[in-house]
């Protein structure tokens, strides 16, 4: 002869303990520990089920993929490749191929050293 014993309830969970279930739930569902504290329940399963269903309303999943859309007005003729745009940022910054700034030009000197003294004066 075997005796059933019939299942009681969950035991509701109260100060510390409640504190920390919803703290534990809310981290599992991505929530922050100020959003973990609003969860509502006393026992962890009624808990987890609020956080999960918080986390979902606060995250919506995405629709689908986004294309396409409004580009920068620096990239120029329209062709919105990744070449046209860096070589509108490169004409923009003045940068080289190397993205590197060009070096100034030197001041003709005419074939001879401007830093030379002349070794007689006229007179």
């Amino acid at each position: 002869m075997t005796v059933q014993i019939p299942e009681q309830p969950p035991e509701p969970l109260t100060g510390p303990v409640l504190e920390l279930a919803k703290l534990r739930a809310g981290l599992t569902a991505g929530l922050t520990p100020e959003q973990s504290a609003r969860l509502q329940g006393t026992d962890e399963a009624s808990i987890t089920a609020d956080a999960t269903s918080f986390a979902a309303e606060l995250n919506p999943t995405p629709q689908g993929p986004r294309s396409g859309g409004a580009r920068g007005y620096d990239v120029g003729g329209g062709a919105g490749t990744i070449g046209a745009g860096i070589a509108a940022y490169r004409a923009k910054h003045g940068l080289d191929e190397n993205g590197q700034k060009p070096q100034p030009k030197p001041l003709p000197t005419g074939g001879r050293n401007p830093f030379v003294e002349p070794s007689y004066t006229r007179s």
